[in-house]
């Protein structure tokens, strides 16, 4: 995929021409990839330089609290001195601007693309418990089966809690531990025995099946609406 530096606006010869097809080429191909109904990374690839040019605009903190992993200090520093230099020069704000302007219609409209492909996946996604739910939901397992209802994807998940500003959020991390046949044999509750059978680790873990009768590619679009999905499920049922 075609990269932005978080900078790319005012990286350079400042020229409106320049920026705006240097954001097309990006943007067209991020599309392309919606057009295949792949969303990740390209959906919050975009809208992390969505909200850059609106804190870079606003004059500030570049995103510190907003993404504390994406940008470095470095970065924050270099984005802080671009603003300082730019702003003594009117012609160049000026260019600036419209550039910004731009970038920002023209992205709020790719994310919306992005969003109305993820709010449907998101409908169509079935979330059940499997048999009981003990009360430490933190570590567990999700079931992910999608429209060719082959396969069943085994994924051990672990619930996160961060801080940004002064609230807390869910975060999820999972990772892929088999892969079952659908048959009679291999029910819901068949893998869930099977899974506490050969993972002590977890003796009596949480288990929710995701199903979708929708056939989307499951590492770019299904698996992360799914675990956004679970960790909305799990919290609304926990609250």
């Amino acid at each position: 995929m075609k990269a932005l530096s978080e900078t790319w606006f005012a990286e350079g010869f400042i020229d409106f021409e320049l920026k705006k097809y240097t954001l097309l080429a990006y943007l067209q191909e991020i599309n392309r990839y919606f057009n295949e109904n792949k969303l990740y990374p390209q959906l919050s690839d975009v809208i992390f330089h969505y909200n850059n040019l609106l804190a870079f605009k606003e004059n500030k903190q570049f995103l510190r609290q907003q993404f504390p992993k994406q940008l470095t200090a470095v970065n924050l520093e270099r984005l802080q001195l671009l603003y300082e230099q730019m702003i003594a020069d009117d012609e160049m704000m000026e260019e600036l601007e419209s550039i910004m302007q731009f970038a920002l219609l023209k992205m709020n409209r790719t994310i919306k693309e992005g969003a109305e492909i993820y709010d449907f996946v998101e409908e169509k996604l079935n979330i059940m418990p499997v048999g009981i739910i003990p009360l430490d939901i933190q570590e567990g397992y999700m079931l992910l089966c999608d429209g060719k209802f082959s396969d069943t994807e085994v994924y051990q998940y672990r619930l996160t809690i961060f801080e940004r500003h002064d609230e807390k959020y869910r975060g999820i991390h999972t990772k892929h531990i088999s892969t079952y046949t659908r048959s009679l044999a291999h029910t819901y509750q068949s893998i869930k025995s099977d899974l506490i059978r050969h993972r002590q680790e977890l003796p009596n873990p949480a288990v929710y099946t995701i199903q979708t009768e929708l056939v989307f590619p499951v590492q770019e679009t299904l698996l992360p609406v799914a675990k956004r999905c679970l960790v909305k499920y799990i919290t609304a049922n926990r609250a």
